[in-house]
């Protein structure tokens, strides 16, 4: 919390069918104590130039599996929101067998990944596996590249397995590039991908080096890639929860002016999110856009894209997309069993392709 006072916060938890919507279920169907937890576990930040408090929780036991939406607020006051977070928890009751690979189909071979898989369910009773289940395929935890809707491609009853390889290539999502990444655990020196440090009395600015478009040319392979995420790490103290900075970092992108769009720097280090503060702006003296960020100091993997004015997101404007780019997939599997009122996640894979 970077407001830098003391606050005190509290959270409740939802249940949420797989299309995140509410369930109609009840609190004291899904959770054993009443739902309404106090956030009593919290460091103020030390040694750092930008004051902060760290806040940590630890989400209770369940009764039931499935998506979950935890809501923070201040004080006692649910309608002083503060943040959202999904999370999951899953049940094996079904295998789940995958298969990443490149694209099958003539233009998508070199831009597109595919996943294919089966699902055995031996022991696991399913009245109608044609229509019973719900698939979700996420590409490296992110909510907004999803796969949804698939449909098995051949049920074998007798085997309890149901295979999905679709000939519609609805099971295809573009590959993406491999992350850009910086460096600033050491807040004293220039780490990797960082141009120069600049110490002032309340904060230190990190210059990035000034990127350039990868539109053209191929994956580019990355030892620190984490495939869009981050890691918080000050090498200068013992304790990164509390004692590693937040530093200003700012970033520059050489480019003309994007045509009837809005560019974006992200990340998970903002969830991907489309804000004010991660917008870039564009420079035209220097044919650069620009954007400076608050972001704690370690290992951050980051991002250009484009949104275009009707809203379209164009991942590909400044990255490109490459079919042996490395990436993450989880594979979730929803089911609503007889009489149940709400859709229990039964089935969970995470799969790494082209892991370096």
């Amino acid at each position: 919390d970077l407001t830098a006072r003391f606050r005190t916060f509290r959270y409740k938890i939802f249940h949420c069918n797989a299309d995140w919507t509410p369930s109609p279920l009840s609190e004291i169907e899904f959770t054993y104590e009443y739902n309404d937890y106090p956030i009593n576990n919290y460091q103020a930040s030390f040694n750092t130039k930008v004051p902060y408090y760290h806040y940590i929780l630890e989400i209770p036991k369940l009764k039931l599996s499935g998506n979950y939406l935890l809501v923070v607020y201040e004080d006692t006051r649910p309608a002083k929101l503060i943040f959202t977070r999904r999370f999951m928890v899953y049940q094996p009751r079904i295998s789940i067998f995958p298969q990443v690979r490149l694209s099958t189909g003539i233009t998508e071979q070199r831009t597109h990944q595919q996943i294919d898989f089966d699902l055995d369910y031996k022991g696991y009773e399913i009245l109608s596996p044609q229509e019973d289940l719900k698939i979700v395929i996420r590409q490296n935890f992110r909510w907004d590249k999803v796969i949804t809707k698939l449909r098995p491609t051949n049920v074998r009853i007798f085997d309890q397995r149901l295979e999905y390889r679709p000939f519609d290539l609805s099971n295809n999502i573009l590959a993406g590039n491999e992350f850009r990444w910086f460096d600033t655990r050491l807040s004293r020196g220039v780490g990797m991908s960082v141009d120069n440090i600049e110490q002032l009395p309340d904060q230190t600015v990190a210059r990035l080096r000034t990127d350039v478009s990868r539109l053209g040319g191929g994956a580019t392979f990355q030892a620190q890639d984490f495939n869009g995420q981050y890691i918080v790490l000050n090498r200068d103290t013992q304790n990164s929860t509390n004692e590693a900075d937040y530093i200003n970092v700012v970033f520059t992108l050489q480019s003309q002016l994007y045509p009837n769009a809005q560019v974006y720097v992200g990340g998970a280090f903002n969830l991907w999110q489309l804000e004010d503060s991660n917008r870039m702006t564009y420079n035209i003296e220097r044919n650069v856009y620009e954007a400076s960020i608050y972001i704690k100091q370690g290992v951050v993997n980051y991002t250009y894209f484009a949104v275009q004015n009707d809203g379209r997101t164009n991942e590909t404007a400044f990255e490109g997309s490459f079919s042996s780019t490395a990436n993450d997939y989880e594979i979730f599997v929803y089911h609503r069993p007889p009489a149940a009122r709400a859709d229990q996640l039964i089935g969970y894979r995470l799969v790494e392709f082209g892991r370096r």
